[in-house]
């Protein structure tokens, strides 16, 4: 069994048996139509599709930036497709990419390196791409694109954890939904203009997606600090906050993750 250094693609996607439990036939055909598209693009940016497995695709590039650049055009072209469709039947991907060593059996991939990028996919946006630190440090410079950091995530077999980049892209390559009860018409940052309870929800819903992102310490530090606060508030009440004491040490070691978190990325600009 040969190794091999190789940018490996993964793509699966969002809501996959919801779908197929609502129309079979109709999910199938969109599912085969998605990938005749991606086989035209991973052709076009010199990629090989390795295998596919229900709703999941993966695929290798010789070219880090291609694979970057052959991901946004999927999302792109899956976007456009998706105009066409009613909202129940809209099929989104989510897509990772990981630069790494891997073992080659008769063209198929094993390792680590396919771990990571299938992991890296879990973690995406529907509609969207997360890819590995290594994979930001080669295309960053190389393509037009922005990228966010999403930090370091804790991966299954992996001793350390891998810091992870998501693909800015414009808001047509992600699935839109209507606005949120109470929203106006202005331009704003997505929780201005909201009734009261439509921006408390925007904004929850920021902090939990935030949660996601980050390793399973800095995740128990927060549910530790929320429980120490929800015990103070039914037994104590907001007179007395003693759950600053306990939830000080919690605090200052997310604080520092973010600040490491902060620094990593600055150096890399």
């Amino acid at each position: 069994m040969k190794r091999k250094l190789t940018t490996i693609f993964c793509a699966d996607v969002q809501h996959y048996s919801e779908l197929m439990a609502a129309d079979e036939d109709a999910t199938l055909a969109c599912l085969k139509r998605y990938r005749a598209i991606m086989a035209k693009l991973f052709e076009r940016h010199e990629g090989r599709q390795v295998n596919t497995w229900g709703d999941a695709v993966i695929a290798e590039f010789a070219s880090v930036v291609e694979a970057v650049r052959c991901a946004v055009e999927i999302q792109d072209a899956v976007t456009a497709e998706n105009r066409d469709l009613p909202k129940v039947r809209q099929m989104w991907f989510r897509i990772g990419i990981n630069l790494g060593d891997v073992m080659n059996d008769n063209g198929d991939l094993y390792g680590d390196g396919v771990n990571v990028a299938a992991r890296l996919e879990a973690l995406a946006e529907p509609g969207g791409v997360m890819v590995s630190e290594t994979v930001y440090s080669l295309a960053r410079k190389q393509l037009a694109l922005a990228f966010d950091l999403a930090g370091e995530q804790d991966i299954k077999g992996i001793d350390e954890p891998v810091t992870a980049y998501s693909v800015r892209m414009p808001d047509r390559n992600r699935p839109v939904d209507p606005p949120l009860p109470g929203a106006d018409d202005q331009v704003g940052s997505g929780v201005t203009g909201l009734s009261p309870l439509a921006n408390f929800a925007a904004r929850a819903e920021g902090v939990l997606a935030w949660l996601r992102m980050q390793p399973k310490f800095v995740r128990y530090c927060a549910v530790a600090i929320g429980f120490f606060a929800g015990l103070n508030i039914l037994f104590g009440g907001i007179a007395n906050p003693w759950f600053l004491f306990p939830s000080a040490p919690l605090a200052l070691y997310i604080y520092l993750h973010y600040r490491r978190q902060q620094n990593r990325s600055d150096t890399t600009e």
